[in-house]
């Protein structure tokens, strides 16, 4: 069609994560696990956080654990990971470190010590952080004191995957768009149906003791116009690094928390697949909820309880998630289209078009053939 743009996001086809990173809730130093997978699996549900360098605002997330370590940071306009195991921050610490001689284990841990404060927004005062973008990566360099003795740092961070964004960053965001619009009609709806008990009562005679508690009956309609003329501009405005606020922190780890658990579910075969109705297929599309992801598959459900993680608030808990993320389409939503050709998206298109306040969630939510 001339003059229309298409953008479509895979959500079936994957290949497995070789590295991954991501940079949230304080740091965790965690049980070393097998494979990378596993790892980004418990990075995913780690929020992202707010961070500062110089004059620059940054979101990230970082896991630790016994055997490296696996970061991921962006501008919003980029985004950088480095992903690390022991042999590596061991040949790193001995070229940046030569006075320290202390275990692999230690350098983890102090890292570990040191980018819990900042990302909880209160940076540790004998610590000091540096950020260095370049054509080729990004570069962010710690400076602090172990056992006395001067500790630098440097995480050294290259272009993070297309997939590892969408994983991290994009399908959770529209997610937790979908659950929190779920959200509000149900309010909206509960708001009407206080009204109309409100005009119950006026019509058999009840009155206000309190004049001042009077109210206007809720009109949807209006109260959406308000919004968009008054409050979105105000949202707008804000900082970018105030994109996760600790509420939305929350419902992130609500929200990748549902995704783990799908994807640990067993999978259909391809052959199932492959057989399904085409005309089936067509007029109902994966609900993002629903769908699997071919890279985040693991054998057993981890359930060990992460050291230092703040407990979801029940709002948020991923079973009511679930049920947000399972709401049905509206009739007026766009349709899902099959068999376009599209090539990958460049990222400043991506940045605009990832925030485009639309309800065709499955529009936004596309695929490569």
């Amino acid at each position: 069609m001339p003059g229309a743009v298409v953008c479509f996001a895979s959500a079936r086809r994957r290949s497995p994560h070789r590295a991954s990173v991501c940079i949230a809730r304080p740091p965790l130093l965690l049980p070393s696990m097998e494979g990378s997978e596993e790892l980004e699996s418990s990075l995913l549900t780690q929020p992202w956080a707010s961070v500062r360098f110089g004059e620059s605002t940054f979101l990230a997330k970082v896991c630790f654990r016994d055997s490296g370590y696996i970061l991921l940071i962006s501008d919003l306009s980029s985004v950088w990971y480095e992903s690390a195991d022991a042999e590596a921050v061991g040949q790193r610490s001995k070229e940046l470190n030569k006075r320290l001689t202390v275990h692999v284990s230690s350098f983890l841990n102090h890292l570990c010590n040191l980018m819990c404060p900042l990302l909880a927004g209160q940076p540790g005062a004998t610590t000091a952080f540096s950020c260095h973008r370049s054509p080729s990566g990004l570069r962010l360099h710690v400076k602090s004191e172990l056992s006395g003795l001067p500790f630098y740092w440097d995480f050294h961070c290259c272009p993070a995957p297309l997939e590892m964004v969408f994983r991290h960053l994009v399908r959770p965001l529209i997610q937790m768009s979908l659950a929190l619009q779920c959200q509000v009609q149900e309010l909206i709806s509960l708001l009407l149906q206080k009204d109309a008990e409100i005009e119950d009562y006026r019509e058999n005679g009840a009155t206000l003791s309190r004049d001042r508690l009077r109210t206007e009956p809720f009109q949807e309609e209006t109260f959406q116009q308000n919004f968009m003329a008054e409050t979105l501009p105000r949202i707008c405005s804000a900082g970018e690094g105030q994109a996760f606020a600790s509420a939305l922190q929350q419902l992130y780890t609500a929200v990748t928390q549902q995704e783990v658990k799908q994807a640990r579910k067993p999978h259909c075969s391809e052959d199932d697949v492959d057989t399904a109705p085409t005309a089936e297929t067509t007029k109902h599309p994966p609900s993002p909820a629903t769908s699997q992801e071919d890279e985040t598959t693991s054998s057993s459900e981890r359930t060990s309880v992460v050291p230092g993680a703040s407990p979801v608030p029940s709002i948020w808990t991923p079973s009511l998630v679930q049920e947000l993320l399972c709401c049905k389409p509206r009739p007026s939503a766009p349709c899902w289209l099959w068999g376009l050709c599209c090539s990958p998206m460049p990222a400043s298109m991506f940045r605009r078009s990832a925030y485009h306040p639309c309800e065709g969630i499955w529009l936004v939510y596309p695929f490569w053939v």
